[in-house]
């Protein structure tokens, strides 16, 4: 054991203890939903991506166990060797009819589809322009790539326009240029003006990539994420979402054309090298797309919640900041303060976290309050009746 590494680290956590910025998890005891035991404790849970209440339904558990019965519990390889069953095919074959494209590549999680297929994508005399405010799993990938990276301001049109006119000036132009955004954006929950995007990105002959993992099973018809939001069906070259949010479950996707899947799964290291999802896992996920190709009432539900909740924000004081999707922030500002209303609403019965530096800003703390289309009136009721109470004390409503 290194002594000097481990004293230097634990002075850093002391730092980040001191700055309100350290993370120590609670635990849940019991499966994720509106309502669950944490720590031992009966919440109402208001920080889980569970938009849809899909984690713990009846039909995804069903599936799951089925697959365990047939397929066992593991699938022993990576998907390129050994680690593709029939699942995983009939998988990406019915993301694909979701979200209305030619084909789809399956992958363990959102953070690899992002770390993997942006580096396999661009190369050395590449541009990737990139909203400011990107997951930072669209950081990481393109770190790992060899591409010239240019910023544009965030949702800033004119600012986008500005950098695709440069780059087209230029006497050497750019092999490929690539513009990358979220869809919808996870700290402040807006949306991307991805329509204004796709018409830059075809007047300057560049390629689209959307990160849509909280617009799946939130936007669109029946759910089907921001490309159906905006109606722009075979105009964006990749879209990227996440089975860890709306769908319950755990993976990540990108919706594409049969080149580019056929591209990625020759080049794309996180999904070459990693360990392929278990059965159950990959069956659950084929009955989460099934349920929102079926109906949407789940997706109705979670929009009726959100109106509410917000609605009722706003009316008692609340800074919600300018979210158009289930994604609330309640501004505090101050992280000392978000980490004390955090823990003041798990005294009162609510499970809320406080999102503070290096998600958001040091200036822009935040709880993120995030609505689900499980939680009951008298749920929402019970947490903005504490909110209110917690917020008062905090002095952060009169």
């Amino acid at each position: 054991m290194n002594k000097k590494l481990e004293t230097e680290l634990k002075q850093e956590l002391d730092s980040l203890g001191q700055q309100s910025l350290l993370w120590n998890p609670r635990t849940l005891n019991g499966p994720s939903g509106a309502k669950t035991i944490i720590d031992g404790k009966e919440s109402v849970m208001l920080c889980s991506n569970n938009y849809l209440g899909l984690a713990n339904h009846r039909k995804l558990k069903k599936a799951a166990i089925e697959a365990i019965r047939k397929y066992g519990a593991g699938s022993g390889s990576v998907r390129p060797i050994a680690g593709t069953m029939d699942l995983h095919i009939r998988l990406e074959e019915l993301i694909a009819k979701f979200k209305h494209t030619d084909d789809s590549i399956y992958y363990n999680s959102g953070f690899t589809a992002n770390s993997g297929a942006l580096p396999a994508l661009l190369r050395e005399g590449d541009v990737v322009i990139s909203d400011e405010l990107n997951h930072g799993s669209i950081i990481d990938g393109l770190r790992l790539s060899k591409a010239e990276r240019m910023i544009y301001r965030h949702n800033d049109m004119n600012d986008l326009e500005a950098k695709l006119k440069e780059m087209t000036a230029r006497p050497q132009k750019p092999n490929r240029i690539l513009i990358v955004t979220d869809g919808v954006f996870s700290m402040d929950g807006d949306i991307a003006p991805l329509d204004g995007i796709v018409e830059l990105a075809e007047r300057h002959d560049a390629a689209t990539y959307v990160d849509d993992a909280h617009g799946d099973g939130v936007l669109g018809e029946n759910g089907r994420g921001i490309v159906s939001h905006f109606k722009l069906e075979g105009r964006v070259d990749f879209e990227m979402g996440t089975f860890s949010k709306a769908f319950g479950t755990m993976g990540g996707l990108i919706a594409t054309s049969k080149t580019n899947k056929q591209y990625l799964l020759n080049k794309s290291r996180t999904w070459l090298l990693t360990g392929s999802h278990g059965p159950a896992t990959v069956a659950a996920s084929i009955a989460a797309i099934e349920l929102l190709m079926e109906s949407d009432t789940l997706v109705r539900k979670l929009w009726r919640n959100t109106k509410y909740f917000k609605k009722r924000l706003k009316e008692l004081g609340f800074d919600t900041g300018n979210s158009q999707t289930p994604i609330t922030p309640i501004m505090t500002y101050d992280a000392a303060k978000a980490r004390q209303m955090s823990v003041r609403l798990f005294d009162e019965g609510v499970y809320a976290l406080p999102i503070v530096f290096p998600m958001v800003a040091k200036d822009k703390a935040r709880i993120r309050a995030m609505i689900t289309a499980e939680h009951s009136k008298e749920e929402l009721d019970f947490a903005i009746l504490k909110i209110e109470k917690v917020g008062r004390e905090l002095g952060l409503i009169k």
